[in-house]
């Protein structure tokens, strides 16, 4: 069995690699990265059997090396450890996993023994491990009337690039007005709807207002705004 470890920081590298000799001694060969460029590096020069990678991390986060790693091996297994349990990072998440993908997301607050079982579970087992606090924001996500839709996510995601409806209609598929109804409603669940106005109508910019609140919620963040910025480029290379 080949594991890679990405993370950035020496002592939880260490850490990592203590366990993963603990959890899996049929690992034959344990590959270290400290950035998420060096992981997709790793994982294309090797044969592995699993990955465990930091969200976080310079350069090229953990979401986007993961997204990389998946594109070319959607059945490799993955486990993210993070400090982290934001909407934002778990959605980000949970957009980049393939059907068939087997993963895990721990937080890095959970016991030495806890880590262990999550990767035994993941490598071993076949078995999905998601930690029980991200489980219950991607409950509170999935909620109908107090969470973002999948489209309404997407829709808030574009806007934040700074794309018009026009196109997002083009890049989705859709029509402009079906954009504006999408944005209705996402605008309706962040209470930009309900937001003051003057004798000379409102006195915010709608999306520029949306997407400062997602931003105060933990809705968007730098690593999923990266990953959404690098698929946007692909798509204007690819020419629309």
């Amino acid at each position: 069995m080949n594991i890679l470890i990405a993370e950035d920081d020496p002592f939880h590298r260490s850490f990592l690699a203590s366990t993963v000799r603990e959890a899996l001694p049929s690992c034959d060969s344990l590959f270290e990265a400290s950035g998420g460029q060096e992981a997709i590096d790793l994982a294309e020069a090797n044969e592995l059997d699993g990955v465990v990678i930091d969200l976080q991390m310079p350069t090229i986060s953990g979401i986007t090396a993961a997204s990389r790693i998946w594109e070319k091996r959607p059945d490799m297994r993955i486990l993210f450890w993070s400090n982290y349990s934001d909407e934002a990072y778990v959605r980000n998440v949970s957009r980049i996993v393939p059907k068939e993908a087997v993963y895990g997301y721990l937080l890095k607050t959970a016991s030495a023994q806890r880590l262990a079982l999550a990767m035994m579970s993941i490598f071993l087992e076949d078995q999905c491990v998601i930690d029980r606090e991200v489980r219950g924001v991607q409950q509170r996500a999935m909620d109908v009337h107090q969470g973002l839709s999948n489209t309404e996510f997407e829709v808030l995601t574009d806007i934040a690039l700074g794309l018009t409806d026009k196109a997002i209609a083009t890049r989705r598929g859709i029509s402009t007005r079906s954009v504006q109804s999408r944005l209705k409603q996402l605008y309706e669940k962040l209470g930009i709807d309900q937001l003051p106005h003057d004798e000379d109508g409102p006195i915010f910019n709608s999306r520029a207002r949306a997407v400062a609140i997602a931003l105060s919620r933990g809705l968007l963040n730098y690593e999923g705004m990266s990953l959404g910025e690098s698929k946007l480029r692909r798509w204007l290379e690819d020419g629309k």
